[in-house]
């Protein structure tokens, strides 16, 4: 991989190992449900939850009247709700993007350490010093960051929206500053041609997925879809028949023919992938080779952070509350905005 484009040191992020919750009967999960549903109420909150969280979690979000969406589709729904709290399962970022738009409401996430490598792998002050050597471009970071790092930003993007919006820079004749993920913003350079100085920062997840691994899975399974979340290395990216965001993986399970998919991005998909095609079988995207050991083994470690017994301990003593400084939001707001204006527009 030609490194020239790339900031100067790929950040060392420490993984935190997967947390042990207890093993719950069917019954000890529904009376612990029922408990959450009568505190949401209590508080008045809704619950929005990301596809990559345990699935119990993303049951209840749907169950309650909530949301199980993409990182775009959760950065709008908090801002269409009447609710006075907005619960985030999912990782930090999330819970800042719901709180830069909804200052009003109380946002709560069932742990705030639940953070991302990405955004781990992105310190403020070192991005900012990196934009202020290349004045000149425009700074483009994917949702995965800190509300700092949104906050120097021009545009925020996710996975979803990246390319038409870096497609729309480009055509005006912008160059781009991208972080952090230089395998996305590697994907999307290629795709759009757009002049971009990439940052140097990985997802924990998608780095372990292995070519050669892959490889070989797909001789097994000759008839089964590859879909690729586009966090991924360029070697799994080459594999694949689809490349999108989680809602668009989802879209392709529905709608291609195919019984089979081989699908490279956090298993805490396959949840809502089996409930829009119950009828279609999933394969993980192999991490490793045979016999080796990986730090995410295809499911994010923060993300294993949120659990129904910390959510409702969250919510009966109202902690983990988000928050942002303002002069923080008012500037990361913009960027944020930028984004869904567009996607409203589009």
């Amino acid at each position: 991989m030609d490194t020239s484009h790339l900031s100067p040191t790929l950040r060392a992020v420490k993984v935190p190992p997967h947390p042990e919750w207890p093993v719950l009967n069917r019954a000890e999960i529904d009376q612990l449900k029922n408990r959450i549903k009568q505190w949401m109420q209590t508080r008045n909150a809704v619950l929005v939850a990301h596809y990559y969280v345990d699935a119990e979690l993303q049951a209840l979000a749907e169950e309650t009247g909530g949301c199980v969406a993409d990182s775009l589709e959760m950065a709008r729904y908090g801002t269409q709700s009447d609710a006075d709290v907005l619960i985030v399962c999912g990782v930090r970022f999330m819970g800042e993007t719901a709180k830069i738009l909804n200052p009003e409401k109380t946002v709560l996430m069932p742990d705030l350490q639940a953070t991302c490598s990405l955004d781990e792998g992105c310190p403020p002050d070192e991005f900012a010093t990196f934009c202020d050597q290349h004045p000149e471009r425009t700074v483009v970071v994917y949702a995965n960051t800190s509300a700092q790092v949104k906050a120097r930003a021009d545009w925020t993007v996710t996975s979803g929206i990246a390319l038409e919006i870096v497609q729309h820079l480009h055509n005006q004749g912008e160059k781009l500053i991208w972080a952090p993920d230089k395998h996305l913003g590697r994907y999307v350079q290629h795709m759009t041609g757009a002049d971009m100085l990439l940052w140097d920062g990985s997802c924990v997840v998608h780095e372990e997925f292995k070519g050669f691994a892959l490889e070989r899975l797909r001789r097994l399974h000759p008839d089964a879809a590859v879909l690729v979340h586009p966090e991924s290395p360029q070697d799994i990216i080459e594999q694949a028949d689809v490349v999108g965001s989680t809602s668009a993986l989802i879209q392709a399970v529905q709608q291609m023919p195919n019984q089979q998919f081989i699908v490279a991005t956090d298993d805490g998909i396959f949840w809502k992938m089996q409930q829009m095609a119950p009828g279609k079988t999933l394969l993980s995207a192999p991490t490793a080779g045979e016999g080796a050991t990986c730090e995410s083994c295809a499911h994010c470690p923060w993300m294993a952070m949120n659990a129904l017994q910390n959510l409702e301990n969250t919510l009966i003593e109202q902690r983990n509350i988000v928050q942002i400084d303002p002069a923080i939001r008012e500037q990361a707001v913009v960027s944020i905005q930028r984004m869904l204006e567009f996607a409203a527009n589009r």
